[in-house]
Formats: structure tokens, sequence, C-alpha cells
């Protein structure tokens, strides 16, 4: 975990206060001890830390304490439960320690997210991107910017591989502190619902949230869409932003409109009456001539490479969000042509040959028939497309995904993604029911190999689901695989 070189120290005591916690012991005086650093993870707990014990899935963090203690932890933070499992150090005993980390990681280092122009974007689809192009075109502009995403954590020229969308709360304020004293001006950061629901940005505050769009994925966590939905809208309230940047254009960014308490800038590829929207797109094949339309007559006009109408909203948004933090327009719309999508998102693997060949991360019904809409685009040909689903997530997707890949390509081949704990064979069997004569190639090596020999002239070759990821997850070893590798691989073969 990244710290700041300027650590602060609190009391044992002023920690207690702060999250409203009791002791479960006076053998310690707590404003006799001195706490310099805050961490949920016990691996990463540095001398004078105080190590936060949270309940698990599977065991209890409580069951770790001797491993911080080890590596130097002076105190815990814990629920009832695991306070019964720990001796031998003073241990801070609260209702929701989740939450209560949170708050405590955030004015531990004074707020350092207030100190940025800090901006979060939520949504099924999209937040990397919208969170990748704005921070380009800060970048770009000259102001100093964090970055904290699914692919990497950005702090200026440094570069770091994330684990998680979004970190633990104690994880993410200690990033923000960072930036801070490197003398950031911004922060742009994606937002999961599962950070949301878990309290991951709780203490957290963003001068801007922004919403994309919500379509069917997650459930194996939320249960139901209303319950999705609810976590995503619980970040639109003054309790962690100012201002709203909506996309009405989806059906819940419409309902989010009207729900939120906080104010809203609307965004539309077509409607005239959002405060953002497009006054053309005109396709070609490097991307697109784009005029977008802002608050108060503005016009920004450019060339865009970027592909595909999710894109373009994604690009708006980002637009958007760029001139409310003060960016001049016409900065904007020279820095256009100069932006670029995401690694793993509709990345085109060029070897020469006669065809077409993208990668993506889609995995998730709605991502799933976007994309292919794009592929359709983009084809003089025919469409073909790759797609397994992951293991051990919300299964209920499989066959809807499985239904898009099928509507959506002329050739459509079901492979394995990350089977985790379950049988790939099985996982197909889901999403191919109702689909006759379903093309199934569980190796997902020979799948895109099959692909590529497929395609003829013309053809559009896309692989779905892993992106950018470099690894398959089979039985809970994690194996070597890149679908672009593999994909470049295939085509040499082929010529």
């Amino acid at each position: 975990m990244l710290r700041p070189m300027l650590s602060p120290s609190k009391t044992l005591e002023a920690i207690a206060q702060i999250i409203s916690a009791k002791s479960d012991t006076q053998t310690f005086e707590l404003k006799s001890i001195l706490i310099t650093g805050v961490s949920q993870s016990s691996e990463n707990i540095e001398e004078g830390d105080i190590f936060i014990a949270l309940p698990g899935d599977k065991t209890h963090g409580a069951r770790f304490v001797a491993d911080a203690i080890k590596n130097g932890a002076r105190a815990v933070l814990t629920d009832s439960a695991g306070a019964e499992i720990i001796t031998g150090i003073p241990v801070l005993i609260t209702k929701n320690p989740r939450r209560s980390a949170g708050i405590l990681s955030a004015w531990f280092h004074s707020e350092p997210m207030r100190d940025l122009y800090s901006v979060g974007i939520t949504g099924t689809n999209g937040k990397t991107t919208v969170t990748t192009i704005l921070h380009q075109i800060m970048s770009f502009a000259g102001r100093e910017s964090g970055l904290i995403g699914t692919i990497e954590t950005r702090i200026g020229s440094e570069v770091l591989i994330s684990k998680r969308t979004t970190p633990e709360s104690s994880e993410l304020q200690s990033l923000a502190a960072v930036m801070r004293e490197r003398h950031m001006r911004n922060l742009v950061m994606e937002v999961s619902s599962h950070a949301i629901a878990l309290d991951r940005v709780r203490g957290s505050h963003f001068a801007v949230v922004g919403f994309t769009n919500l379509s069917q994925d997650h459930l194996d966590f939320h249960e139901t869409m209303d319950k999705y939905f609810e976590a995503k809208a619980a970040l639109f309230t003054f309790e962690y932003a100012d201002l709203a940047v909506i996309n009405i254009d989806d059906s819940y960014g419409r309902k989010l409109k009207e729900k939120t308490e906080l104010p809203v800038i609307t965004l539309s590829r077509t409607n005239t009456l959002a405060n953002w929207h497009y006054g053309n797109i005109s396709s070609e094949y490097y991307g697109a001539q784009v005029a977008i339309r802002g608050s108060g007559g503005i016009l920004i006009e450019g060339k865009v490479n970027l592909h595909g109408g999710y894109n373009y909203d994604n690009l708006l948004m980002a637009v958007a969000i760029a001139v409310e933090s003060g960016i001049d327009p016409i900065d904007i719309a020279s820095l256009l042509p100069k932006l670029r999508g995401v690694s793993g998102r509709l990345e085109a693997v060029a070897l020469g040959q006669k065809f077409a060949a993208f990668v993506d991360y889609a995995h998730s019904p709605d991502a799933v028939a976007r994309v292919l809409e794009t592929a359709r685009e983009l084809s003089k040909g025919r469409v073909i497309g790759v797609l397994g689903c992951g293991g051990d997530r919300d299964r209920s997707k499989r066959s809807a995904m499985g239904r898009a890949l099928d509507h959506g390509s002329d050739v459509a081949i079901f492979t394995s993604d990350n089977p985790r704990s379950e049988s790939a064979e099985e996982i197909l069997k889901e999403m191919t029911v109702g689909i006759e004569s379903a093309s199934v190639i569980s190796d997902r090596a020979e799948a895109i190999r099959s692909a590529v020999n497929e395609a003829g002239d013309g053809d559009v070759v896309i692989i779905l689901g892993k992106g950018h990821e470099t690894g398959q997850d089979i039985a809970g070893v994690m194996h070597s695989f890149d679908d672009r590798i593999e994909l470049a691989k295939a085509i040499e073969e082929k010529k």
C-alpha cells in the first residue's frame, strides 16, 4: 500500500472518539498510544498501524491479528465477534467496522479528497473509458492528475497495477493523501457498486459524480436490479458529492435524475434538451468527426479516434466534466485527436491480416450487445464473436449474454472465461440454453484460433469478456492467458 511520506499520528483515544468506538479492556491507556497508519490488510501493516479486522464470508479478519502484530500493528479495530478472538493488543469495537474504516481513514489523512478536484464515475459499463479519457484531457491540459481504476492507478508518471476497481477505504484515502502530497490537482476514479455497498468510499467526497448507465450485472451480490440501482444511487447524495453528471439516455439515468438531491448536469447523445449533447457525429474508419454542444452555447468540434455509440457517450461525459472542472473548451477541442481508448476495450490486433480483429472486456448482456453493434458497423463482411462467462459470478446473466452473442454475430463461438471453481462445461450449458446448434469450444485458445481460421476478407473477429486481463482462473489456479496474445498468435499461424 502506497503511503504519504509525511505520515500523520493520532492517539488511539482520538480515534475511538471519531468513530464512537468502545474499548474492550482497561489494560491499555488509549491516550498514550500513538497510531501512525491505517490498514485493512494484515500483510500491509507497518510499524504503528491500527489493523482493521473485518468479518468475511469465509473467516474473520481477526484470525490474522497475529500476523498484523508481527508486522507492527499497535491496535485493532473490529466488531464484537472479532474482539472475542483477539488478545494481547488494544482493541476498539464498533458495530460496523467497514463503515468505521472509511470514516477513520478519511479523517486520519485529513480528508485528502476534498483538497483535490475529485471525480467519481459509476455505472455498469463505461467507467474505465470515462475516467481514462478524462484523465488524459486533464493531463494534456497541464493539470497534474491521479487516476484510480480497474486496470491501473496513476499518480503523475507513476503507474501501479490495480487489484480491484475501487480500493478498500484505508488504501483509497492513503492514495489520495499521496496525490495531495505530490501536488496533484485532480483525482479521477471509478466507483463500483460493491465499493459503495461495502463502504469503501465512506468518508470520501467528490466535486463531481458521474453516472454512465445501468444494466444487468453483479446480481450475485445485489440480488435484484432495484438493489443494484439503489447501491449506485447512494453515491448521488450530499454526503458524497457536490454535483451530479447523468446520462439520461439510460432509463436508470432518468430515474436517478429525479431521485438525486444533487444539482444535475444532463447528457444525451441525441436529446438536444440535455445540457450536453452531440450536434453531429460523422463516423469514419478512423473514428469520427464530432460536434459537442454544451451549456451556455459551448461548441467543441474535432476528430476522435473512438468507435461505437457507447464510446461517444463516454467521451461526452469526460468532456462535460472537464469543462465543469475549469478546462477551456477551446483547449479540449485541440486535444480531441490525441485521446485514446482503453487497453482491452475494443482494442485492435492488427498484423496485416485482411480482416479486423478486436479484444473487448464486455462481460454483461448489454455490453456484449453494444460492442457487437459496433463490430457490425466496422465490418464489411461478417461478425465472428467469441465469448465466455465467468464462474462464481452472477449466473442469471449467462443465458442473456449467450443470446446477445448469438443475435449479434454471424458466427458465434461459445467458450470458457474464468471458470474459477465451477465447471466450464456447465457454464457453457447455461450460456447456450435455447440456442440451436451452438458452436461450443471450451478451450479458449482453441476457440480464438477457430474464429481466426473462419475469418475472410472484410470480416470482424471480436474476442469478448476478458479484455486487458492477463490470466485465466481455473479451479483456483491462475494460468497465464491474454486474449490479445492468443489472437495475435492465431493470426500469425493463419498467414
